[in-house]
């Protein structure tokens, strides 16, 4: 029997009545004489979200209106709402048309409110994809994998951190199956701290899920690899169903114990561990760390042969085709992982310098 699926629903209705884009719904209304507002979508902690429809354009195309909407009272935690509701602006305007990002269409103030105006992604979130279909296999998480980290690629290439990448982030476009991430209220740029930041104010500047989020983002330090182990944990609720807060931790390291809640092969298993690591040097370095790793997967027999730290002897046949200079492709990418390997381990050994990319070649 699967186990029960988690509903991450969390709308708060109270008070949505009192904001203006609120009382226009579904009146027939035109919000600055362009938007007609059809619904509300949803209300996070900083923000309500509207369904609605460009009249001014031909076709009349649908498009999300995010308000500014903080339930906050001191002037500090206001500031620091617009803050993120900026940023949230700025960086969908970096990453521009990216087809896995929902485009900017607009950025404004109005009577003192702020809006944000977006394209609008028709389709389900990942948890109401698992909540129809049920748990997902261990192909499927792949298939999920090799679907969505090429865009955190992008999405870290621009120096960018999400900080809130969760199934409900997640959208599966119903037009053309494609993966959606939303939300990027939560991003922080790449940037140093600065030399005046007190632990106090770091303190309440968590931004995130708690679950998903690992520790050095609820110390308000959180780096690239913070992601990958949102990633991570998102692929355990879409094998399990279960939320991150449903499994017991170790005591000593304190990271989660998944092990026997789902049957994995040994490779992706490892892999999974891996993007799971509390310390962020245990972990993937990026997103293409873990997408070389998946593709290592149907090398691993071939490969186990050559990665022995005592290799067992070679045949008769391979000992005299490398004497004749010949080095199967084969051979030549172990020989080039385990060099690297070692050049890991003595980086590792001055001081968790960050990684090497691997390089070999193909060719004779």
């Amino acid at each position: 029997m699967n186990p029960p699926v988690v509903d991450f629903s969390s709308s708060r209705k109270q008070d949505l009545h009192e904001t203006l884009l609120a009382q226009m719904c579904g009146s027939g209304q035109r919000f600055r004489d362009r938007y007609e507002i059809l619904r509300i979508l949803g209300r996070g902690g900083f923000g309500i979200t509207f369904l609605a429809r460009d009249e001014s354009l031909p076709g009349q195309p649908l498009c999300v209106i995010k308000q500014l909407c903080p339930k906050v009272d001191d002037a500090v935690s206001l500031q620091r709402a617009r803050q993120r509701f900026e940023q949230e602006a700025k960086t969908l305007s970096l990453l521009g048309s990216h087809a896995q990002i929902p485009q900017l269409l607009d950025y404004f103030e109005a009577a003192g409110e702020f809006y944000l105006v977006q394209e609008y992604v028709r389709g389900s979130t990942l948890v109401k994809e698992l909540k129809r279909e049920g748990p997902f296999s261990e192909q499927a998480v792949k298939r999920f994998l090799r679907e969505f980290l090429p865009l955190l690629h992008y999405v870290h290439k621009n120096r960018v951190i999400h900080r809130d990448i969760k199934p409900p982030n997640i959208i599966r476009c119903r037009d053309d199956g494609r993966l959606v991430l939303i939300d990027f209220g939560a991003v922080k740029e790449n940037l140093a701290p600065t030399a005046g930041a007190t632990a106090r104010n770091t303190s309440t500047q968590f931004v995130g899920t708690v679950g998903f989020a690992p520790p050095e983002q609820l110390a308000s330090r959180p780096v690239f690899s913070s992601d990958i182990y949102a990633v991570g944990m998102t692929c355990l609720y879409l094998l399990t169903g279960r939320s991150p807060l449903d499994f017991d931790y170790e005591f000593v390291s304190g990271e989660v114990r998944w092990q026997d809640a789902v049957t994995l092969s040994p490779h992706f298993a490892k892999v999974l561990s891996r993007m799971l690591k509390i310390a962020p040097c245990d972990r993937y370095n990026s997103a293409m760390d873990v997408m070389r790793a998946l593709d290592l997967e149907p090398y691993v027999d071939s490969l186990a042969h050559c990665m022995n730290v005592n290799p067992k002897p070679f045949t008769r046949e391979e000992q005299e085709s490398f004497e004749n200079g010949y080095v199967p492709p084969l051979v030549r990418r172990a020989s080039a992982i385990r060099d690297w390997r070692q050049r890991l381990r003595a980086r590792q050994m001055r001081g968790n310098r960050p990684f090497p990319r691997m390089t070999y070649s193909s060719t004779p």
